[in-house]
């Protein structure tokens, strides 16, 4: 069986667990507090991230890479397109949530007001809070007109820029960060996300300290 060592409201190592458990992989998840570094878990990463997947006896860390060597090795589910030109597209949105959308939202608001705590690093800083709480309207508008134009982010087909998504939106939706009036096709996008087989036990999650939104595992929201 493989191992995941993760971080629960981390989206780079939720969509790695939504890529395995998508390609019906079985792991087992490993919970590792990356900013109380052990020398076992440096051992495993010198860079002190997760995620880290043990799989086929080799120790895989940086989560795209990851997700490319399962797109490689256990092609039977895909979740990337045939054709050059809409895998370029996967992997543009994968990138823009992975860097920008991250950088811009997840950042300013699950590590502010998540992840310093946990890490007892201190108090939110408002100034970021605010700039995420701007930001996502921006990014939701942006993935409203994708949805507008195809049935999934990068095309007709579910891909991993979908899963990229909704990792960072599942984070953000765990704490009541998203406007699901902003926009109706997102929301539906993320309903049809979130009732995958893949998804459940990223909806099963718990922080201690921090309880689920409301609807947070609900289906229909």
């Amino acid at each position: 069986m493989a191992k995941l060592y993760h971080v629960p409201l981390s989206p780079f190592c939720r969509k790695v667990r939504l890529s395995l458990a998508e390609k019906r992989i079985e792991c087992e998840l490993v919970e590792e507090r990356y900013w109380e570094p052990s020398p076992d878990f440096l051992r495993r990463n010198p860079a002190g991230k997760v995620p880290i997947l043990r799989i086929d006896d080799k120790t895989l860390t940086e989560s795209s890479a990851i997700c490319e060597y399962l797109e490689e090795a256990y092609p039977q589910v895909s979740l990337l397109p045939k054709t050059a030109d809409a895998r370029f597209e996967v992997r543009r949105l994968v990138s823009w949530f992975d860097d920008k959308f991250h950088h811009e939202v997840t950042s300013k608001l699950v590590y502010e007001r998540v992840n310093k705590k946990l890490m007892k690093q201190g108090y939110p800083d408002s100034k970021n809070v605010k700039a995420g709480a701007r930001a996502i309207k921006f990014h939701l508008d942006y993935m409203a007109w994708l949805l507008e134009r195809r049935k999934w982010l990068a095309g007709e087909q579910m891909s991993l820029a979908d899963f990229a998504a909704a990792a960072h939106i599942s984070c953000l939706d765990y704490s009541s960060d998203v406007d699901w009036n902003r926009s109706e096709v997102v929301k539906d996008w993320y309903a049809k996300i979130k009732s995958r087989p893949a998804f459940r036990s990223i909806l099963a999650d718990q922080v201690p300290g921090f309880p689920q939104s409301a609807h947070y595992s609900d289906l229909d929201f």
